[in-house]
């Protein structure tokens, strides 16, 4: 039991410095990443599709990261925005690593990305422990999904930096009890903002876009309290003090309902160090971004 924990520890510990590193590479671009996760058929891809539409309008440099474990659907869907899009398939694995996404960015992400929004295989257990290097995470959750989503799992809204409800033209018709779902939410992540969408009806259009713009112009970003509650565990274990106010794009707890394959370990040299990165404050260029729309507009890759 004791080497499995380790084994987790030490994959977890070189995600946290390679997403690390990533973020202050991407920040240092003035790119802000989003890193988009919920259950499958939650109606991410519709939403997120409605935002890249909508951004790319507004003359936004905006890119966006797909990953399943097969078929390149999503990818078509994302490229009818107009927008650079690139599907990574992960052959099975339930989750993108830092690591992984890095090498998919390298000589593909345009240099004037603003906005990078990450769409992370469909699964709220496996990619909660893993930090991208994001400056927002945002998770959402349809209204067939259940009020009691955030309580069945808590590591993923527990961290979340922004709750998205999808699908609400049809709240009435499945019963959906918005005021028990934000109680629940509240619950596991006081404080986090809770918005309503429909990607059929536009109802919270462009709210993706204009809190990634916010954040990476650094207005402040809502810090979960299991966050906080992780670094003060590390922090005390390495005898360092926290400052509540160093606030960085993500945060995670390395969850106890969390089960990684032994086959993806990476290695134990690490030191499990917490290390933040602000979100950059840059003006917005002003330039158009426009990409040729046709499905050539997707690159595709495996891991």
């Amino acid at each position: 039991m004791c080497r499995v924990v380790d084994l987790q520890q030490a994959v977890l510990a070189k995600n946290d410095a390679c997403a690390h590193t990533l973020r202050e590479d991407l920040a240092a671009r003035g790119t802000a990443v989003v890193n988009l996760l919920s259950s499958p058929g939650s109606g991410k891809t519709a939403l997120l599709e409605r935002e890249l539409t909508l951004a790319r309008s507004r003359g936004i440099p905006v890119a966006a990261l797909t990953a399943d474990l097969a078929t390149e659907n999503d990818a078509v869907r994302l490229a009818r925005s107009g927008v650079p899009v690139k599907q990574v398939l992960t052959d099975g694995l339930c989750h993108l690593e830092a690591e992984m996404l890095g090498g998919h960015l390298h000589g593909w992400l345009p240099a004037d990305t603003r906005l990078l929004f990450i769409e992370n295989v469909g699964n709220l257990v496996c990619p909660a422990s893993y930090d991208l290097g994001e400056t927002l995470r945002i998770v959402l959750a349809s209204v067939t999904e259940g009020e009691d989503k955030p309580l069945k799992y808590p590591t993923a809204f527990g961290l979340a930096h922004l709750v998205v409800v999808t699908k609400t033209d049809i709240a009435e018709a499945v019963s959906f009890d918005e005021a028990e779902f934000r109680a629940n939410v509240e619950r596991i992540n006081p404080g986090v903002e809770v918005v309503l969408t429909s990607a059929r009806r536009g109802e919270g259009d462009g709210v993706l876009v204009d809190r990634a713009l916010a954040a990476r112009d650094g207005a402040p970003v809502h810090i979960p309290v299991m966050t906080r509650k992780s670094h003060h565990v590390h922090d005390a274990e390495e005898g360092q003090p926290h400052d509540e106010g160093h606030v960085h794009g993500e945060g995670h707890s390395h969850a106890k309902d969390h089960s990684h394959h032994g086959d993806h370990s990476h290695g134990t040299d690490h030191s499990h160090r917490r290390e933040h990165a602000h979100a950059p404050r840059a003006q917005d260029s002003g330039r158009p971004h426009t990409t040729d729309p046709d499905p050539d507009t997707v690159a595709s890759s495996r891991s």
